[in-house]
């Protein structure tokens, strides 16, 4: 397989302490890699040569690496409750099946997707199966699968089942046997390429010369069936990926798929029913939608029909469907074909609707499964075990209409997960690369194809989903409001590392404290700055669990949720930033002692920066970054208002440390020396944070740049100034009628003073609405809003 791989005898030293196990060197059962003589089935012995001549340490390295990179990529099973997320391990030895083999299994999918296509017809159409007593009438009209609504709801022309995910195993004869169908959210299919990407990358050589079946072709005819399928804009109709959002275990694959596949992530708040079309909520508008690949189950699909309290569908969806607004992949109701109860009526159904035998029959409960070599956990030796294989079909149709052909493709693999048969799949805990072989190495395809036709360009971002915009400006927001906290947090433990014992205390850690909004540790919800050495070292590293909501950790995870909610909007590097603040955060601990806590504050804002600043230079700057962006300026300004109000509310001797405080969090003590050379001016200050337009940490600045994104978004071209602009017209004119004059006696008049906080509650008061008009303007609009009265003048 490898020319820089020598081979080694058969068997291999692996091989040799795998059939130990076996029993006298004769498998008992059906085992895929040995045959019953103890020998190599086709496609092993390369594979085995390169992984024995790793050895235990490189086959160690290889894990830690596929396990690095299965973390970075964000793949586990549960994305929402970080306290139960769980990766799996990727076993470095894939499962090798052999061309006659697959061919038998492919024949038998390919069928068994014909075949319920033909019942989904009959079941939600002339119901002749029942009468003929074909069906298990009993068992699938009381099942909740069932749904009634459903009935004549699929248009004649466009198949029910585009999509069909069936779960296999090898039995201990060595037939293939079907346990199980997924067909209301077939999922896997995302977690099956990216096992197939990491074993790319770990063991790059071995994979690129490999005489297997690649999985991008099966994709790329899987897109091309879902624009098919679409009734209008059929040169470039609008595909959306449903998904129930981040809170859904697979939500990974959902957000996975949606890149791979160049479709748009949608949640069902994303989208309305309206006039017989299916619209997506953007920030352009309504956008209409042509097709709906569903992860949802059908019941979720559309409250108003189906299921009353679901949050998940969009009410009226079954409807849209039914009257061809919209087409659905696959297709409201095939859930009741996962019934269980189906299994021993196929025979009989096969031959009826298809006059063919049934070739994948169904596994019993007491079928035993074939075995697979797996690595134990320290990779030193193979042991059997048992696995599932969840197979995937696709309808491939070259044209669209009732004349369209009905053949499918079967994706050359699959999602492979150790358990006994029928075992869940988010209950394993290792799973498997399929490799199917093939007579030659097949050449790599790329995920971008050449252009048959005209595109409309876009750049913009217009078509951005409301929800998205939104997740990105709060995105923005808890990343700087986590920014400034680990900023004073960090000068709150320096100063307390400077704290004498002897309760002869750094005065300015109690404004800090306040600045923090921490009380005292012994009494929850007491904001009174603690008194002595021990409880205000007990409140500050306070600040690294999860009690405060305002604490770090709470914070990031606002943050991380909003990052999922656009993961395939985020560079792939961006990513990786945000799991390394997760493994930092995962690190923090009560326990810390101060020092070390100080350390992990600047470490956590390092790292905001290098993501931020990655995503500044990734992320086209259309709609979507420029509300980013203005989440993270507006956060920063509310955030120096409050610490520069707080500074003057503080007693006079304690100001001029407090000072020191305000220009280290800002990152703007050593600008400050370099101009003013070490002397201390409050009215020099509050140029350089407030008035001073260079310094990108100042007010002056911040609102700025505030305004010129704000002026770039969508509907800023009416002819009247809406809400957002008009707060930001009544921040700026504060700042700039200041009188600087007047301000310039700060600290040695109380009218100096009394007027600067004035100035600043003048700031703090529009810019404090602002999020909530940005929102009302932009995150809660359906349509756009129309001009009712003509604002040109009479001629």
């Amino acid at each position: 397989m490898t020319a820089s791989v020598t081979p080694l005898p058969s068997p291999t030293g692996l091989v040799e302490g795998y059939i130990q196990q076996l029993g006298n060197g004769v498998p008992a059962r059906f085992d895929t890699m040995l045959d019953r003589q103890g020998g190599l089935r086709p496609g092993w012995q390369d594979l085995l040569n390169c992984l024995d001549a790793l050895g235990e340490p490189g086959r160690l390295q290889q894990q830690e690496e596929i396990n690095g990179l299965l973390a970075e990529n964000g793949v586990i099973f549960n994305m929402h409750d970080d306290a139960q997320r769980r990766a799996w391990r990727l076993d470095p030895l894939p499962w090798v099946i052999d061309q006659s083999r697959w061919h038998a299994l492919e024949a038998g999918l390919a069928q068994r997707t014909r075949l319920f296509n033909a019942l989904y017809r009959d079941i939600y159409g002339p119901r002749t199966l029942f009468d003929e007593g074909l069906l298990p009438t009993q068992a699938l009209l009381a099942s909740p699968n069932f749904l009634l609504p459903c009935h004549g709801a699929q248009p004649r022309e466009h198949t029910p089942i585009n999509y069909h995910g069936v779960d296999v195993i090898l039995d201990a004869e060595g037939h293939w046997r079907a346990i199980g169908d997924r067909l209301q959210t077939p999922s896997g299919t995302g977690f099956a390429l990216e096992n197939r990407i990491l074993m790319a990358r770990a063991l790059p050589q071995m994979y690129r010369n490999a005489p297997l079946k690649r999985l991008a072709s099966f994709l790329d005819t899987h897109h091309r069936t879902l624009t098919l399928l679409a009734y209008q804009h059929r040169d470039n109709p609008t595909v959306v990926l449903l998904t129930p959002g981040p809170q859904s275990p697979r939500y990974f694959e959902h957000a996975y798929l949606a890149n791979y596949l160049n479709l748009t992530l949608a949640e069902g708040s994303d989208m309305v029913a309206r006039d017989g079309q299916l619209w997506l909520r953007t920030l352009g508008g309504l956008k209409p939608v042509d097709v709906v690949l569903r992860h949802c189950a059908d019941a979720d699909c559309d409250p108003l029909e189906l299921k009353a309290d679901s949050a998940l569908g969009v009410p009226g969806l079954l409807q849209t469907a039914r009257t061809g607004g919209v087409a659905l992949s696959n297709a409201l109701g095939v859930g009741v074909l996962e019934n269980a109860a189906l299994a021993d009526f196929l025979p009989a159904l096969c031959e009826r609707l298809l006059n063919e035998p049934l070739l994948l029959p169904a596994a019993k409960p007491t079928t035993l499964s074939a075995t697979l070599p797996m690595f134990d956990e320290t990779l030193a030796r193979l042991t059997p075990a048992t696995f599932n294989l969840r197979c995937f079909v696709a309808r491939s149709s070259r044209r669209a209409g009732p004349s369209a052909s009905d053949d499918v493709v079967v994706m050359p693999g699959g999602l492979c997960w150790q358990g006994a048969p029928g075992s869940p799949s988010l209950a394993s805990p290792v799973v498997k690369d399929v490799w199917v072989t093939a007579s030659t190495a097949q050449p790599h395809i790329s995920q971008l194809k050449q252009a048959r036709g005209p595109i409309v360009v876009t750049r913009d971002g217009e078509d951005l989903p409301s929800r998205v915009a939104e997740s990105l400006f709060w995105l923005g927001r808890y990343g700087e409001r986590l920014d400034s906290r680990a900023r004073l947090l960090r000068e709150a433990l320096l100063r307390l590392m400077e704290y004498d014992q002897d309760e002869i205390a750094d005065q300015v850690l109690d404004e800090l404290l306040l600045a923090l909004d921490i009380g005292a540790c012994e009494t929850p919800g007491d904001r009174t700055p603690p008194t002595g050495f021990s409880a205000k070292r007990c409140a500050l590293l306070a600040q690294f669990d999860a009690a405060d909501p305002q604490a770090l950790q709470p914070l990031f995870a606002q943050l991380l949720r909003n990052a999922r909610s656009v993961r395939d909007h985020l560079g792939d590097d961006s990513w990786r930033l945000v799991h390394q603040l997760r493994q930092q955060f995962d690190t923090l601990s009560p326990t810390l002692a101060p020092g070390g806590a100080r350390r992990a504050c600047e470490a956590v804002f390092a790292q905001l920066a290098a993501f931020f600043g990655l995503c500044n230079e990734t992320m086209p700057h259309h709609y979507g970054w420029r509300f980013m962006e203005i989440g993270r300026l507006l956060d920063r300004t509310l955030g120096l208002l409050a610490l520069l109000k707080l500074t003057l509310g503080a007693r006079f001797e304690r100001r001029a440390a407090l000072w020191e405080v305000v220009l280290a969090t800002t990152d703007n003590f050593t600008a400050y020396r370099r101009r003013y050379r070490s002397e201390l001016h409050p009215a020099a200050i509050i140029d350089l944070l407030l008035f001073d337009e260079t310094n990108p940490r100042s007010v002056g600045y911040l609102l700025r740049r505030i305004n010129q994104q704000v002026e770039r978004l969508p509907g800023s071209n009416m002819p009247y100034r809406n809400a957002e602009r008009r707060l930001l017209i009544q921040a700026s004119a504060a700042l700039h009628l200041a009188d600087i004059e007047r301000l310039s006696q700060l600290n040695d008049t109380q009218e100096a003073d009394d007027a600067l906080i004035q100035l600043l509650d003048a700031l703090i008061t529009p810019l404090g609405a602002l999020s909530e008009a940005i929102g009302q303007s932009h995150f809660s609009h359906v349509e756009r809003p129309r001009q009712l009265v003509s604002m040109e003048p009479d001629e």
